[in-house]
């Protein structure tokens, strides 16, 4: 184990470095051109960094978001664009490109690393693997080397959702847990990435409140 997550006095300063092993969950939700990660571009990247209050309960951090412009060379889905309803030409989408957009985003999601105690971060997503694999293609395309995201490890609403709620659409899982949803709102990147991280903190928060976490039993043994 990394020696920052031995350290007692971490979770003095910030017990949320406890709860998921040393990882922090950043919520991510993109907007894309189509379902290929190699060949497809970004279009909307947002992050919502998950938080812990003074009673041990997840909650919302910061969240930040990014207009993209297409890679060079990026193919654009008629029918992703139909879906999104997402102009990629629109000059008042004040697009940045693939690199800008990761260096602003990966410096907050460090400085959140560093401020909560925690050893990296681990993406959360509704269907993470999608998300998780174009930040993985922008990244690598980017030559980016500092990546902090967990380069294989997620977690997945979709699937924490069918186990808690019996539900994995987005729009269900939000409402059978009493999270606001708004169709309406839906499918652009900040609101989708908002709304996963409420459902998210509210899946975690059940199961602690169910009684299946107790910080104090999982405390890591360092004498």
């Amino acid at each position: 184990m990394d020696e920052a997550f031995l350290n007692p006095e971490v979770y003095e300063k910030s017990p949320l470095a406890l709860r998921f092993r040393g990882f922090l969950p950043v919520v991510i939700d993109l907007e894309t051109g189509g379902f290929n990660a190699a060949t497809d571009g970004i279009l909307e990247i947002a992050a919502t960094i998950i938080d812990m209050n003074d009673d041990g309960q997840l909650c919302l951090g910061a969240t930040y978001d990014y207009q993209v412009e297409p890679f060079l060379g990026a193919n654009l889905e008629a029918s992703a664009l139909d879906f999104t309803g997402i102009d990629p030409d629109d000059p008042d989408r004040n697009a940045q490109s693939e690199e800008e957009v990761l260096k602003q985003l990966f410096n907050h999601v460090r400085r959140a690393v560093k401020d909560n105690g925690c050893t990296r971060a681990v993406l959360v997503g509704h269907n993470a693997h999608f998300d998780h694999g174009f930040m993985r293609a922008a990244t690598d395309r980017c030559a980016i080397k500092r990546d902090p995201f967990h380069p294989f490890s997620c977690f997945d609403t979709a699937s924490l959702s069918g186990l808690a709620l019996g539900q994995t659409v987005l729009a269900k899982a939000c409402k059978t847990a009493g999270v606001e949803f708004s169709n309406s709102q839906a499918h652009s990147a900040r609101y989708d990435t908002v709304k996963t991280a409420e459902l998210f903190c509210w899946i975690v928060n059940r199961w602690k409140n169910l009684g299946g976490w107790d910080s104090e039993r999982h405390l890591p043994n360092v004498d």
